[in-house]
């Protein structure tokens, strides 16, 4: 048997609520892995819909590493959301135009750095992930987190702000985890191990 094609849209037979998300994201300022999914409890061309307030003009990216698993209803915030917040007034008056468009001369609204999401990573129910955010690789997002700050790799968050819970290896596991970078394996070498990315045991993916 061969590997799951990871240039189908649809991996599962006749069911469209789940799809590999790189082959169905058409903003060229989203990038998405090989493996990578998405399940929407209506429609997975929602996604895009979710990314809020990527604009050309702000040049921020949303990069998406390979088999992540994203759930219905996430959010990511991107940089064009963002205000003045060190002003007098947070007021966009430049963007209405008339005596007000030149409000912004010699001034730029904040934009933080693209908004990164690891390797091996799941995002749960109704997450809502903020500007400039990363997310290490193994890291697990709580549903209805709302996460405004980096997560650790292999880290385990949830709340509003969303805070550490747990890790969910050692800190020796997780630099063997991040130094196998197991994601970035031939297909025909994840298929012969899935069996041990399956269990618990860190030190038997190395032999």
């Amino acid at each position: 048997m061969q590997p799951p094609n990871p240039n189908t849209l649809y991996p599962l037979a006749n069911i469209e609520r789940l799809c590999f998300l790189k082959n169905l994201v058409q903003n060229p300022n989203i990038v998405v892995g090989d493996y990578t999914y998405y399940d929407d409890f209506e429609d997975v061309r929602n996604f895009e819909k979710n990314v809020k307030y990527l604009f050309d003009f702000t040049g921020d990216k949303l990069v998406i590493g390979k088999f992540c698993m994203i759930a219905s209803g996430v959010e990511f915030i991107m940089n064009g959301a963002n205000h003045l917040s060190d002003a007098v007034s947070t007021y966009p008056f430049a963007i209405f135009g008339g005596s007000w468009g030149h409000a912004m001369d010699g001034k730029e609204y904040p934009v933080k750095r693209d908004t990164v999401i690891g390797n091996d990573v799941w995002i749960g129910y109704r997450a809502a992930i903020l500007p400039g955010v990363h997310v290490g690789d193994g890291a697990i997002i709580g549903a209805y987190s709302v996460v405004t700050k980096d997560v650790a790799p292999y880290a385990i968050v949830g709340g509003n702000p969303a805070r550490e819970i747990r890790r969910r290896f050692s800190g020796e596991q997780i630099q063997k985890l991040l130094e196998l970078r197991w994601w970035d394996w031939p297909p025909e070498e994840i298929s012969r191990r899935a069996h041990l990315l399956t269990g618990r045991d860190v030190d038997a993916l190395s032999t």
